[in-house]
């Protein structure tokens, strides 16, 4: 029998070269692996992340923010943090129960690549990139471009991410995120979206809506965007939505929706975000 191996390396670049030399689990939570794994042992390499204290933080960088990779959501949730951010940070407390925020972490919700992964939709509406190093360098993603698919990512076997960026540009405005699930708490999503819009002048000058668990990857609504700019950031926001916005999600049938009714939720919520973004009687500032 294969015997497998654990390490847990203090510094960045003594896990780089673990990575470098053979085949690893990085883990840093283990929130969604522990739980896969059912009564099945652990049959692989896990390289645990928890001793690297330089991936754990939020810091500002060139005007925006840096997330390290080791960041968890209940720091996420009790960050000082810009209007615009505040999807995030209700998607932070969606995130499982108390204990599951306290050890998931950002990017261990990204590298898992769940088509209803919390942390996506409102991370789309920031513009972020991911951070990848291995000991031949660094590079930069779109978030994008990092989720391939359900449970795929760009992520090499010799890299790991190291932060998530958000760029000054995106930092800007206010947000909301929601959640429908077959309940209120400690539930899989049916549909999510995370919206943010930039008001200028009582017009909105850039709007970035996505939605989650519609598709097997998280979707950005660019036709809505475009059309959302230039409006007036009144009431009736949230009414110019429409069924052709939606028309680039491939929702699926599953035990907790089919299809149909994901289309329509997902047309509802977007609405309700965009409404909550703009109350009646009030414009939100720049």
């Amino acid at each position: 029998m294969t015997q497998t191996m654990f390490a847990r390396p203090p510094a960045l670049e003594e896990a780089l070269a673990l990575l470098a030399d053979g085949r690893w689990r990085p883990l840093a939570g283990g929130t969604d692996f522990y739980p896969g794994l059912g009564s099945r042992p652990v049959r692989e390499n896990i390289l645990d992340l928890s001793a690297i204290s330089a991936l754990r933080g939020i810091a500002r960088e060139d005007g925006g923010l840096r997330i390290g990779a080791r960041t968890t959501w209940t720091d996420i949730a009790r960050a000082d943090l810009p209007p615009a951010f505040d999807a995030l940070k209700l998607a932070a407390r969606e995130v499982g129960a108390a204990q599951i925020q306290n050890t998931g972490t950002v990017a261990g919700n990204l590298c898992n690549a769940s088509p209803a992964a919390d942390g996506v939709p409102p991370l789309l509406a920031l513009d972020s990139e991911v951070e990848l190093r291995s000991l031949s360098g660094t590079r930069r993603l779109p978030l994008s471009s990092f989720i391939l698919g359900n449970r795929r990512t760009a992520l090499a076997p010799d890299e790991l991410m190291t932060a998530v960026l958000v760029p000054a540009a995106a930092a800007r405005g206010r947000s909301t995120f929601i959640k429908l699930g077959a309940r209120r708490y400690l539930v899989i999503s049916i549909a999510m979206v995370a919206a943010r819009i930039v008001v200028e002048d009582g017009i909105v000058s850039a709007a970035a809506i996505s939605v989650g668990a519609c598709s097997e990857v998280a979707t950005r609504l660019s036709a809505l965007e475009a059309g959302l700019e230039g409006m007036p950031a009144d009431a009736s926001l949230g009414r110019r939505v429409e069924k052709r916005h939606l028309e680039g999600l491939s929702p699926i049938d599953d035990v907790r929706a089919s299809a149909g009714y994901r289309r329509e939720a997902a047309l509802e919520i977007v609405s309700r975000a965009l409404g909550q973004l703009v109350p009646a009687g009030r414009e939100v500032a720049a």
